[in-house]
């Protein structure tokens, strides 16, 4: 039986904050490594069970090595086994075998545990003879790097013959003459060449922990088997510079706190880089992890350090959180998409909302330290992002605690959040960058709503016709979600322009840049117009409202459910805009 894990309820509560000490994260770790080989554990029985999915590996000759290469060099193979390579492996697999996943034969996706058994005996030099399976002519190592077959390799997947002895490996093509397609390296020291792609690795300081540069491992997407995609010479100085702009930022070693906000980045585990870049929006962004592999990022090519430290957090944050999942359970997995996120375009269920909480919480903290210091901050944008993150993050908080089928923990840990936030909403700030946020976060809401909410039918009916008839006011009811293929994908723009005003995104109007630069009139005036060649656009709708609001501010009320001001408008033209919305506020202050 295994015995249960307790967690020290300070280290809770350092994680329910938003931040956590080295010994909290080392007891996630710990957390983790057990959930990994139960994982093992059950994948190991159905091999078992049914030998043949390993196709022509065998699970003796595996596990013999393994055992071997642990007896010689105890910790080697957990040290694999704890990889974000391994993990992505071994959970992707399982999906497989239950049937809710899809990828190549499933023997290529079982077989991969050769080569976790490869790499282990590599590490303690000990020796092996397996089998493991080929993509293409690849054959991957988890944490190694990527050995190519010399020649031209068939398309498709081969299993190949590996040898190792004296820490040599030695890669035979299964069903060539002997040598025609052999390579022999030495991967633990091999430098790169044509036919041995090693792991990059960046180092945190000289001759300390590294992080992996992770470009070749099958694993490393978030859950389908993805192909190599070398990073070229340019790329892989880019990424190196950024590392180190990032890691400067963050502060390396223990000393670099333990509050929301900060990261030690040696327990970073692994990045990889996909192509494109940061959007640098408030709102968006090109990130993702996964709870299958504790650790590690998926990261497109960042502008600068800055965006690559935050970035880092806000996905460290997303494997903490999700390593205390796999401890407590926090909330029922309620997967409806209903529920509003202030940072997405679409709507979100409960478990989503409590990772972009969490997320944000650090996110937030991290700009929060970094107000006031120029080489952090040299536009002056830190104020501004922390108090939108502040503000939607606590959005969400609120969301989630009157929402949400919360569990003891789950209640623990949204409380601890909203402590967190309630304080930073308590500190002093600059008022226009307060301002800039606000209308920010206000105008995100807005086209939320109604670009994925709209009144129910028989209110929508009512409100058509109440503004011209004179009708009383219409009960406001519950809104039902718009239907996935009517929303269309979109950028929060306008956002972008609160962030930086001087700069303009793509896909910015006129009238953006008008309400932005606080000339309300000029900018409703503008989105009346565009709506004559864009009818039913929801960015000019909510542009109009936004600026209406703010010449009226006595009818910010109607910001709080625009979709009714969409179906009192449904049949107007924007002249007639002015006295729908005199007449819905009227209704609203009735009602």
């Amino acid at each position: 039986m295994h015995r249960p894990i307790r967690m020290p309820g300070h280290w809770f509560d350092e994680l329910a904050a938003g931040g956590g000490s080295a010994e909290a994260v080392a007891f996630l770790v710990s957390g983790e490594r057990a959930r990994r080989l139960a994982l093992l554990g059950d994948l190991l029985g159905r091999l078992e069970e049914r030998p043949a999915l390993l196709g022509p590996a065998d699970l003796g000759a595996i596990w013999g090595a393994v055992e071997e290469a642990e007896g010689r060099s105890p910790g080697c193979v957990e040290d694999v086994l704890l990889s974000p390579q391994a993990g992505g492996w071994l959970a992707h697999t399982l999906r497989r075998l239950h049937g809710t996943a899809v990828g190549p034969p499933l023997w290529v996706e079982t077989g991969h545990l050769a080569a976790v058994a490869l790499v282990a005996a590599l590490r303690a030099g000990t020796a092996a003879d397996l089998v493991v399976p080929a993509r293409d002519g690849d054959v991957a190592l988890p944490t190694l790097g990527l050995a190519r077959l010399p020649g031209a390799p068939p398309p498709g997947f081969q299993p190949v013959r590996a040898l190792v002895r004296d820490q040599e490996l030695t890669l035979t093509a299964s069903g060539r003459a002997t040598g025609a397609m052999d390579l022999t390296l030495r991967p633990l020291t091999a430098p790169q060449n044509g036919l041995w792609w090693p792991t990059h690795r960046l180092p945190v300081r000289p001759g300390g922990p590294e992080v992996a540069l992770d470009d070749t491992d099958p694993y490393r997407d978030l859950d389908r088997p993805v192909p190599p995609r070398r990073l070229t010479p340019d790329e892989l100085a880019t990424w190196r510079r950024r590392f180190d702009e990032a890691v400067g930022l963050l502060g390396p070693g223990p000393a670099s706190g333990s509050g929301p906000g900060t990261l030690r980045p040696e327990e970073v585990r692994r990045i990889v880089p996909w192509p494109g870049r940061l959007t640098g929006t408030p709102v968006e962004g090109l990130s993702a992890s996964t709870g299958d592999a504790f650790g590690s990022m998926v990261v497109a090519g960042p502008p600068d350090g800055a965006a690559l430290a935050e970035t880092m957090v806000h996905e460290f944050q997303h494997s903490k959180l999700g390593a205390l999942l796999h401890l407590f359970p926090m909330l029922d997995d309620d997967r409806a998409e209903e529920h509003y996120a202030p940072w997405r375009p679409d709507p979100r269920h409960l478990p989503g909302l409590l990772h972009g909480a969490y997320a944000f919480v650090g996110v937030a903290g991290f700009w929060r330290a970094r107000i006031g210091d120029r080489a952090a901050d040299p536009h002056g944008l830190a104020p501004f992002r922390f108090a939108l993150r502040r503000v939607q993050t606590r959005t969400v908080l609120r969301t989630l605690a009157t929402r949400a089928s919360l569990t003891p923990p789950g209640r623990r840990l949204v409380a601890g959040l909203t402590r967190t936030v309630d304080g930073w909403l308590r500190e002093p700030l600059d008022g226009p960058a307060v301002a800039r946020a606000r209308a920010a976060a206000a105008g995100h809401r807005v086209e939320w709503r109604l670009r994925n909410l709209r009144c129910a039918d028989e209110e929508r009916a009512a409100l058509a016709v109440a503004p011209r008839s004179g009708a009383a006011p219409v009960t406001g009811r519950r809104p039902v979600l718009v239907p996935v293929a009517e929303r269309g994908r979109w950028r929060d723009v306008r956002g972008a322009l609160h962030l930086r005003p001087d700069a303009v995104p793509d896909g910015a109007c006129r009238a953006d840049v008008l309400l932005v630069r606080g000339e309300a009139a000029a900018a409703r005036e503008a989105y009346a117009r565009g709506w004559a060649d864009a009818p039913g656009d929801p960015h000019l709708m909510a542009g109009w409202l936004l600026a209406h609001t703010a010449l009226h501010p006595g009818h910010r009320r109607l910001l709080a459910r625009p979709e009714r001001f969409a179906a009192a408008v449904a049949e107007a033209d924007p002249g007639e805009w002015e006295r729908a919305v005199r007449w819905l506020a009227g209704a609203e202050r009735r009602g």
